[in-house]
């Protein structure tokens, strides 16, 4: 079968096609034939040596999202899908099963859910890290509903899917975008829309003078830059390190705020919150955005434009 990897680490460059046997579903697992692999940013550690080998051998395999089709159930697999069903997953690409830049992967059942109906493979690969790296930060943030939750990054794929979220859970979102961007974020649900990057916080406490209940840094600013926006006793939930842009300790108790860090394995392997987005998409709560498709043979293009920047939505290869 095909899979795109490396064997040595090193930038877009290093990606290659690789003919590899065919994996089968064992106890417990399925197998997909992927029709489509989301690329996300964190794939880059992988491909970059990061992560370390994330096999034991190469050719090392990154991908956290596919959607395609159930070809096989290992036996004695208890699960509720049946082969032919259009299905989406979400992969660890440092697990010995590998990544989802592959023809077929195989996974623990419970990492896979139905796809959204009236969606293409494409559409349905940006759903599942990307849809529970958002749920998992605003469950993280805990906030209820009526409360006011500043979101950056919002034009992107976590941050867009935080916002629509948020909305849903019946939050006052406030979110960034520049201007190109406005109306995009406000699609998403966004009762006030202030400008983007450094100055953000500032922007957020014109728009809510009493500072908000919650921020969810999906563009990771850093805490530091974004804790004058939270009121004392308030959340920052980030979704990547922050090294130097993290806030202080004795700021952290001074002000009693509660930082959080969404780290999207923890939810892996939960179905029911796979299941969850797949109906928030087919509702339409949730906007599945594609930027672009490459063929699978044009992996190293498609990371140097993730890695450019600007993209809003996700770039997907096709197998």
């Amino acid at each position: 079968m095909k899979t795109v990897g490396v064997v040595e680490f090193g930038g877009p460059e290093a990606l290659r096609v690789f003919e590899v046997p065919e994996p089968h579903a064992g106890r417990g697992q399925v197998r997909i034939r992927v029709h489509a692999a989301t690329v996300n940013p964190g794939d880059r550690y992988v491909r970059n040596g990061a992560l370390g080998p994330t096999s034991p051998a190469p050719p090392y395999v990154p991908g956290m999202e596919a959607a395609g089709v159930l070809d096989e159930i290992g036996s004695g697999t208890a699960t509720d899908l049946r082969l032919g069903d259009r299905v989406m997953a979400m992969a660890d690409p440092t697990s010995p099963l590998g990544g989802a830049y592959a023809q077929y992967v195989v996974l623990p059942a419970e990492q896979v859910a139905r796809a959204p109906q009236g969606t293409t493979h494409a559409e349905a690969a940006t759903l599942p890290m990307n849809g529970l790296t958002a749920r998992l930060a605003l469950d993280l943030a805990g906030l209820s509903p009526g409360q006011t939750l500043a979101i950056t990054g919002a034009p992107g794929a976590v941050g867009g899917y935080v916002a629509q979220m948020a909305k849903a859970d019946g939050l006052t979102v406030v979110a960034d975008a520049a201007p190109v961007d406005e109306e995009l974020v406000r699609s998403f649900g966004a009762n006030i829309v202030v400008g983007r990057g450094t100055g953000v916080a500032q922007h957020v406490l014109r728009a809510v003078p009493e500072g908000v209940a919650g921020v969810i840094d999906a563009a990771v600013i850093g805490s530091a830059v974004m804790a004058p926006a939270v009121h004392d006793g308030g959340v920052i939930v980030t979704v990547l390190g922050e090294g130097s842009r993290a806030l202080s300790p004795d700021e952290i108790r001074r002000r009693s705020l509660r930082m959080r860090m969404a780290f999207v394995p923890d939810y892996l392997g939960d179905r029911s919150r796979l299941d969850r987005l797949r109906e928030q998409a087919e509702s339409g709560e949730l906007t599945l955005r594609v930027a672009r498709t490459f063929p699978a043979e044009q992996a190293a293009e498609a990371h140097r434009l993730m890695e450019a920047g600007g993209v809003r939505g996700r770039i997907v290869l096709k197998f």
